[in-house]
């Protein structure tokens, strides 16, 4: 039998205070930060045909993002001869079909988009985060937009369901471990970087996308070599990559 107060509410439906998806940061005079409020990134790998070359495609790219006003960043594949990264970012996701994909599909035929590499994710909070809104929003622009740091490797990863059923007292002692080797290399100025949250964002079932940012690349490289010793990564990384490898060459702050 159905009870009358029931009718009209969703199955599962409690009187529980309703979900809260902002973020959080650390407390400021006592009160915990809150923003509902995030920045996408999209990195899309292209191919550029023979008979345009890579040159004209960023210059031709360049020029109608900035038109669009959206934030960007082209890379030159150093796996490819003819290939290119472009990573787009906007807080309004809609972005990427009302801005990025009209500027991509206007060079027809000049490029073709490797799915396989594509990445998208949205930044998060972990709840310490003493400024949240500069974490959220400004950094990772700050980080990819600097020209002081033209190399990049991004990569995705999933990690296993066994992490997820740890306590949460050894997680927070696993993600430190990571974090300590990170912190380092950001304080040398040999690697700096930007973790999305990417749960239900791909076709891969991926859950993060990271990006590792500096002004030469055998830093990246060694920074992703010493993350493989971490408990992290040594028991609980199920997949990473595929790896895109650029330099900047075109950057729209949007």
């Amino acid at each position: 039998m159905i009870e009358p107060h029931t009718l009209g509410r969703p199955h599962g439906h409690t009187d529980e205070a309703p979900l809260d998806v902002r973020e959080r940061g650390a407390q400021r005079d006592g009160q915990p930060q809150l923003l509902d409020g995030r920045l996408f990134m999209q990195l899309l790998v292209l191919g550029c045909a023979p008979s345009e070359g890579p040159a004209s495609v960023v210059e031709k790219l360049g020029a109608a993002l900035s038109k669009a006003g959206m934030g960007s960043v082209l890379y030159e594949d150093v796996n490819d001869p003819f290939g290119l990264g472009l990573l787009t970012f906007s807080e309004e996701p809609a972005d990427f079909l009302t801005k990025v994909r009209p500027a991509v599909a206007a060079l027809g035929s000049a490029v073709t988009v490797r799915p396989d590499f594509t990445m998208l994710g949205r930044t998060y909070s972990a709840g310490f985060e003493p400024d949240l809104e500069f974490w959220l929003l400004e950094r990772p622009r700050e980080t990819v937009l600097n020209e002081a740091w033209p190399w990049a490797i991004w990569y995705p990863l999933r990690r296993t369901g066994a992490f997820a059923r740890l306590e949460p007292r050894e997680q927070g002692g696993i993600l430190r471990e990571h974090g300590t080797i990170g912190k380092a290399y950001a304080g040398a100025d040999l690697a700096h970087d930007v973790r999305l949250a990417c749960h239900g964002l791909d076709a891969k079932d991926n859950e993060f996308v990271i990006g590792l940012i500096g002004k030469s690349l055998h830093p990246l490289s060694h920074v992703v070599q010493a993350m493989r010793s971490t408990r992290q990564t040594a028991e609980f990384i199920e997949q990473m990559g595929p790896f895109f490898v650029g330099r900047a060459v075109h950057r729209t702050p949007g």
